[in-house]
């Protein structure tokens, strides 16, 4: 884990993890397959049109160590 990531346990955490983890699936799910639509992500003045998940991911900046 990252420097000053806190540790947490119990059934909070793992209601909180498996959240994270629906949130990311439910973003990258619409890019899948032969019918997979592409994403447009706005970053600071760059555009980037995708339909690759990998870049999706790449772009979120996630944080959270369920969704990494």
């Amino acid at each position: 884990m990252k420097d000053g990531t806190e540790n947490q346990q119990g059934k909070a955490q793992i209601f909180a993890n498996i959240a994270a983890c629906e949130a990311i699936g439910s973003i990258v799910q619409t890019t899948l397959g032969p019918r997979g639509m592409d994403k447009l992500i706005h970053d600071s003045g760059d555009v980037t049109v995708t339909n690759d998940g990998a870049t999706v991911l790449k772009k979120l900046n996630i944080i959270h160590p369920a969704g990494m």
